[in-house]
């Protein structure tokens, strides 16, 4: 199946949702491309139940809360999602991109905005033995790199691993619902905002969370049927402890990549996408990228310089779009939200 547009936006995200919405108040139309299942990127497979503090005009917001209400922005504009595919393809034909998904679709647009976030990612798994039969989802799984809902966790022994801002933030929030908590670092000062590790020592201080503190992950023990029974921790002497658990969380961070963005031919630094700031092109006219894909001098990785970024990005495809006719800009609050 071949689709016509005028955008090609990749990835679905917060910076891609808010991409669909200002290449709309331009009048421009979009198909967007995500390799997951649903939109939100980071802020929804992630950490959708955690707030976020530097969105302005929200002192707080909860990231699944802040996707929803960027979908419901975009969707005067009726965007095309082709979600659960990757962008394999990217070849020019002549005035437009034809764009091929995994799936076989062509989509045939005059701009393409990559706003991927930092590709596809996926979890540092921690080298334990066996560890691949207690991962997943389902009855006696009980490794998850990511919590999605915290309620997941209500009543259960949880083990998290690690000393950074997830680790930290997690023990805090699950400390209200799970039956214990128990963070396993590898020495007694964490990695996380000086706020929240005073707060994860006073969690602990007062018996509501147990740091395990110097110890490392060791090995993981089965109960009859599979399920994880607990979880064995070791200091670098070789003294090892049990701790009964029903969820191990490891946080030891993401592993990333650009995937077929990389083959592209555009200009990298760094594993990320190469943009002129006052057009947010890249070096191949009609592309543009928006969000923590794109650097140049001063790059602040922040959801609201995303949000900047993707509104010259649309702009800008709006200008390469339409080389001979002028827009004339007017501000929401004078034109309202166009007609799609």
């Amino acid at each position: 199946m071949t689709h016509e547009t005028d955008v090609v936006v990749v990835g679905a995200g917060p910076v891609g949702l808010f991409a669909v919405f200002e290449c709309g108040m331009v009048k421009l139309r979009c198909h967007v491309v995500d390799a997951l299942d649903a939109v939100g990127g980071q802020c929804a497979a992630l950490y959708p139940e955690k707030p976020i503090y530097d969105v302005p005009g929200h002192p707080a917001i909860l990231a699944a809360d802040l996707i929803a209400r960027l979908e419901a922005q975009a969707a005067p504009f009726h965007p095309v999602m082709h979600l659960g595919r990757r962008m394999n393809g990217l070849e020019r034909q002549g005035e437009v991109w034809r764009c091929t998904l995994s799936d076989g679709t062509d989509i045939l647009a005059k701009a393409v905005i990559v706003a991927a976030g930092g590709g596809a990612f996926g979890p540092n798994r921690p080298p334990l033995d066996g560890i691949e039969g207690f991962e997943g989802q389902g009855p006696g799984r009980g490794v998850h790199y990511f919590v999605t809902r915290r309620e997941d966790y209500r009543g259960r022994r949880v083990v998290i691993a690690g000393g950074g801002d997830s680790a930290v933030d997690w023990a805090i929030s699950l400390a209200e619902v799970a039956a214990s908590v128990a963070v396993v670092h590898r020495r007694p000062k964490f990695r996380a905002a000086p706020e929240s590790e005073a707060r994860l020592k006073a969690l602990s201080e007062s018996g509501a969370v147990e740091l395990v503190v110097p110890y490392q992950l060791h090995g993981l023990e089965a109960a009859p049927g599979g399920a994880l029974a607990a979880v064995t921790v070791a200091t670098l002497e070789g003294q090892t402890r049990r701790l009964e658990a029903d969820a191990l969380l490891p946080f030891f961070g993401l592993a990333s990549d650009l995937g077929p963005i990389a083959e592209w031919g555009l200009a990298l630094e760094r594993n990320t996408v190469a943009v002129d700031p006052a057009t947010m092109a890249t070096t191949t006219p009609g592309i543009f990228a928006a969000g923590d894909v794109c650097t140049y001098p001063g790059k602040l990785k922040l959801i609201l310089s995303g949000f900047a970024e993707a509104a010259r990005a649309a702009h800008s495809a709006r200008a390469h779009t339409h080389p001979d006719e002028a827009l004339h800009f007017e501000h929401s609050t004078t034109s309202g939200v166009p007609a799609a």
